[in-house]
């Protein structure tokens, strides 16, 4: 017979953080979005409220901004520390390029056997039309204060030293993102080049030390911290008009220019936007 005073003991509770989409950009106009500004509220909330035993990251994402990447990363793993808080990471899909980033945040990754992880590397992609303007008879007129100021202009044919600027750029964010993995994976990492940009399924990820285990997120939380546990979401809250139904029109907006967006990001691993 259990003790009365078991009705009144607070169960253990894990905090539960979903990120989910393209990272930065994406949420322009009211659109969804993954912001460091966006996302603090709910960071703070995940580990300061009611003394969770862990946080889970519930992490879908195909990448984005390498900065709001960092800025996200950088703020779960200050409030571990300094609460003293295990987080685990848990791949849906995908955490692959800024996804991956956050999810490294992590003192562990799990994955689905079907996840998809790495991509550590930098893209830029574009399109020129000089020609095109140049065949319809289109003149281009650019004034700038600053002779690198419109580097890289579609309008123009492709100058050599404006690509040469773009790689420099790309290596330093590269360098960082390679620091970030090493830092927080340190012995677990392969002895071999895992920073090409590659990607690698479930298993083979754990193999390479990008992942931990494969583990969904409910059954791997109670086996560490009991069967008892309890889960809360952490979510933000929706404006008044879509918890009515009625979506306003910034909303649509947002909407429609992020779903074209994020299917870019997407379907480089073979995805479709969820």
């Amino acid at each position: 017979m259990k003790s009365p005073l078991a009705l009144f003991r607070r169960r253990p509770r894990v905090s539960v953080i979903r990120l989910e989409g393209v990272i930065g950009a994406a949420g322009r106009l009211g659109g969804p979005s993954l912001t460091d500004a966006r996302l603090a509220p709910l960071i703070e909330a995940a580990f300061r409220k009611g003394k969770p035993k862990a946080v889970a990251l519930s992490i879908n994402s195909p990448g984005g901004s390498a900065a709001q990447s960092s800025l996200i990363a950088a703020r779960i793993r200050r409030l571990a520390d300094e609460l003293k808080i295990p987080v685990h990471a848990f791949v849906e899909d995908v955490a692959a390029s800024g996804g991956y980033w956050l999810a490294t945040a992590a003192d562990r990754i799990h994955l689905d056997p079907n996840s998809l992880v790495g991509s550590i590397g930098v893209i830029y992609a574009g399109f020129g039309f000089p020609e095109l303007l140049a065949r319809h008879g289109i003149e281009r007129r650019v004034h700038t204060a600053g002779v690198d100021k419109s580097m890289l202009d579609p309008f123009r044919p492709e100058r050599q030293e404006d690509v040469d600027r773009l790689m420099a750029l790309q290596r330093q964010i590269h360098g960082n993102f390679i620091d970030q993995v090493k830092e927080r994976r340190g012995a677990r990492l392969a002895d071999r080049d895992l920073f090409t940009g590659e990607i690698w399924v479930g298993e083979g990820g754990i193999e390479v030390g990008l992942a931990d285990e494969i583990g969904h997120l409910a059954p791997t939380m109670r086996r560490l911290y009991g069967d008892d546990l309890r889960f809360s979401m952490i979510a933000p809250r929706r404006p008044l008009f879509r918890r009515l139904g009625v979506p306003g029109v910034a909303d649509a907006v947002g909407e429609a220019i992020g779903t074209a967006e994020a299917a870019s990001h997407w379907a480089r691993f073979g995805l479709a936007a969820p």
